[in-house]
């Protein structure tokens, strides 16, 4: 029997490659198109954060935040300055001490001094600022959480410890944890104790966390220290989530004189100017005289939602100075 013929294997011919006008024309215009519109995602993306349209820029703030969070750890367990209790003098007990009465001796008198009547306080209406232009110290706050960084940048600048630029507050805001503590704020960063660090830090020592019973009694202890220290107070205002700084006052007497001097109002830096709160509404410019209707509205006990603060809690809280500036 005959073996079967074999045949080599040959690999079937391809056509050659002949390019197809149209199809590559379609190809080319899709890449480009997907490219164009991943650019133009991209900018719009960062323009939205940019701009805060439909509240992308927040949330992108919120989203750096939980990442330094996270990468910072739980907020550090370590003292911090407390807050002092301030309580005031019975009503009954108004006028501040009378300064002794002096004594002197006439020419040629007897060993026997004649005192001297020292003339009584007289009440009159006094309106105090130590700003004289709030534009030469004011800077809005550059990120929407930011306010405390700004309160302190806005508080060195008046003393002549820095300037106002963005950088400058960004830098403050870069170093708040060397002073955060759960006690001062249980979510971590800002709170009145770490703004009293950070201005001892600038170079602006002294200042203390007071509370007070009554917003009139805080009002009134923020006069008195700006007039006996020439800088400005710090105000804990919004139940404590926003900062204000208080350059000035007008009020019925000298607080330093008459303690029960009435303050009627205060000049305010708000950091949050030239926001819009949904909650507090618009913020005002720099120096504006805040009334006492504002200051009610606006200046409230300390309540936060993140827990309890023994010290804090249903009290009104202020960062004030204790060292006249030289």
């Amino acid at each position: 029997m005959a073996e079967p013929q074999r045949v080599p294997y040959r690999p079937p011919r391809r056509r050659p490659y002949r390019p197809d006008p149209v199809r590559e024309r379609w190809f080319t215009r899709v890449v480009a198109l997907v490219s164009v519109l991943a650019l133009l995602a991209g900018a719009a993306g960062t323009w939205a954060i940019a701009t805060n349209t439909f509240g992308a820029g927040e949330r992108f703030e919120s989203l750096v935040a939980r990442v330094d969070r996270f990468i910072a750890g739980p907020v550090p367990d370590r003292p911090a300055p407390s807050t002092i209790l301030v309580t005031e003098p019975p009503a009954t007990q108004t006028p501040a001490p009378m300064p002794e009465p002096s004594t002197s001796l006439e020419p040629g008198a007897g060993a026997t001094p004649e005192p001297t009547p020292t003339p009584a306080p007289v009440r009159a209406a006094v309106d105090v600022d130590i700003v004289k232009d709030p534009d030469d110290v004011f800077n809005s706050q550059v990120d929407k959480d930011w306010c405390s960084p700004a309160g302190v940048q806005m508080v060195l600048a008046q003393l002549g410890l820095t300037g106002i630029s963005d950088g400058e507050q960004r830098h403050i805001a870069g170093r708040v944890r060397e002073w955060e503590s759960y006690d001062d704020s249980h979510n971590g960063k800002w709170g009145p104790a770490a703004m009293a660090l950070a201005l001892d830090a600038y170079g602006a020592p002294g200042y203390e966390i007071r509370a007070f019973e009554g917003r009139k009694a805080a009002l009134r202890d923020a006069a008195k220290a700006i007039m006996d220290t020439g800088a400005p107070v710090i105000l804990l205002t919004w139940k404590g989530a926003h900062t204000w700084v208080m350059t000035g006052f007008k009020a019925d007497a000298d607080p330093t004189v008459f303690r029960d001097a009435q303050v009627s109002g205060a000049y305010i830096l708000d950091p949050w100017y030239p926001r819009v709160s949904s909650i507090w509404g618009a913020s005002d410019g720099p120096g504006v005289f805040q009334d006492e209707d504002e200051m009610t509205r606006n200046f409230l006990p300390w309540k936060r939602p993140e827990g309890t603060y023994s010290d804090r809690d249903g009290l009104y809280i202020i960062v004030a100075p204790t060292i006249p500036v030289s």
